[in-house]
């Protein structure tokens, strides 16, 4: 099992731990200021994964930084290769993968032959802690740093700002006296009720 990741110098944190978990090589495609961008970035790990050889494609399910759920599916598109996304449990047999998905009351379960690509959901796999002999022996695994290929960003981050500032709260006395005021309010002013 190879992983790989597209970061600056601090993924290695990240890759150490992968590899203390079972991965037997790891790819760092280092770039400390790699555009933002999901297109560029599964352009990225495409041209990477075109160079090697694979079954089973299994990415998270979203990125933490800017929420965006796209990576994964953009990658298998570029590769040809079919994608079940939120993938809660993963079975792999004989060249093909049966995915089950969570949805609202049941399940959902697809099957795909292999190669394939899958973005997992928080239930797929619960890490567990690495121990200190798993720890120490990740330093000794192979890990291949290399320079992204260059993908021309489709999306551009024009501004960022905070939201404005919430009118401050009103206290409208205590007590059980306060309930027919609140209410009063409530109906009159918010129409919420």
């Amino acid at each position: 099992m190879t992983v790989l990741t597209l970061g600056p110098d601090k993924s290695t944190q990240v890759i150490l731990k992968a590899l203390a978990l079972g991965a037997d090589k790891a790819v760092h495609l280092k770039h400390d200021s790699f555009p933002n961008d999901p297109n560029a970035i599964a352009h990225a790990i495409a041209d990477e994964l075109k160079t090697v050889q694979f079954d089973v494609l299994l990415f998270g399910k979203k990125g933490v930084d800017d929420d965006n759920q796209q990576v994964g599916q953009m990658v298998a598109e570029l590769l040809n290769v079919p994608c079940v996304t939120q993938v809660a449990k993963l079975e792999i047999f004989d060249g093909r993968a049966v995915a089950h998905r969570e949805v609202e009351g049941g399940s959902l379960i697809v099957e795909a032959t292999l190669p394939a690509a899958f973005t997992s959901e928080k239930d797929l796999a619960v890490p567990r802690y690495a121990s200190l002999r798993e720890l120490v022996a990740a330093r000794k695994k192979p890990i291949t740093v290399k320079e992204p290929g260059t993908a021309r960003p489709v999306l551009e981050t024009v501004s960022v700002q905070y939201p404005p500032p919430r009118p401050p709260g009103r206290i409208i006395g205590k007590g059980v006296e306060a309930v027919p005021v609140l209410v009063k309010l409530l109906h009159e002013e918010a129409k919420v009720i």
